[in-house]
């Protein structure tokens, strides 16, 4: 029920769903699922423990689940799961985990990832995420659901980037971003709200409102950057609290904090 290439390799042992599509000089290794529907357009190389969604696509020239950059990295039985209805753009790159990251690099659903652009080993990407041509996310760092990575950008290692938080492009990311946070410039500062993105999902203006109080308690208020958080917490909103407990989580890097 699929359609597969003359020129294609598919090596023994790989599981090919219905209705997959794999083109032309494509290579599929032997450890690989493909859900069904998936299509490879021509010259994509997948390859590892690797398993992609149903109704993907991937474009000409991807290497997907080839091992980690990663020096410690010692031939370690690894894996990358990458979920349904993603886009992955021509010469873009997944790696599976390491060991010592938990084993496992994962994509959620419906996520898009331009031209050129790079997920590292032990990435944690939710849905909905677009990354922007050439953004690059290194090793271990997470990424929440409905993010917005802008081209060329660079994300640090073990960096957690929280959910409906947009990245302008040409910035570096060395620290977390806090929920529905906007960061820009060429060494990424939190300038404010992710409004559009917030307005695009439809959130209330309760919500934003309240939203908009806490960025300006998080700027403004007494004590330091995580008791201001702690403090947010009493709030009715909910994606204040999601804010405050995603500032009080356990993080291996500091976060980007407001200017004045």
């Amino acid at each position: 029920m699929s359609e597969i290439h003359p020129s294609a390799v598919i090596e023994e042992g790989a599981r090919i769903g219905e209705g997959c599509r794999i083109g032309p000089f494509c290579h599929v290794g032997a450890q690989v699922v493909l859900q069904d529907g998936v299509e490879l357009k021509s010259h994509v190389v997948v390859t590892g423990d690797t398993e992609i969604g149903a109704q993907s696509v991937v474009f000409s020239f991807s290497v997907i689940g080839e091992i980690p950059q990663d020096l410690k990295f010692d031939g370690e039985r690894t894996r990358l799961r990458i979920g349904a209805r993603n886009r992955i753009r021509e010469h873009v790159t997944i790696n599976t985990g390491t060991q010592g990251g938990g084993g496992e690099t994962r994509v959620g659903d419906d996520c898009l990832l331009m031209a050129g652009c790079h997920v590292a080993h032990d990435v944690q990407v939710g849905d909905r995420v677009i990354l922007v041509n050439h953004a690059s996310v290194a090793g271990h760092c997470v990424i929440g659901d409905d993010v917005i990575v802008g081209g060329l950008c660079g994300i640090h290692q073990f960096v957690r980037i929280g959910r409906g938080a947009i990245i302008g492009a040409v910035t570096m990311v060395t620290n977390d971003v806090i929920p529905f946070g906007l960061v820009q410039g060429p060494r990424g500062r939190l300038d404010g709200l992710n409004l559009v993105g917030l307005k695009r999902r439809g959130t209330g203006r309760e919500e934003i409102s309240a939203l908009r109080a806490a960025f300006r308690t998080l700027k403004e208020g007494e004590g330091t950057f995580h008791e201001r958080a702690e403090g947010l917490k009493a709030t009715q909103s909910d994606l204040v609290r999601e804010l405050s407990e995603f500032v009080s989580a356990q993080s291996d890097r500091q976060f980007l904090t407001p200017q004045g």
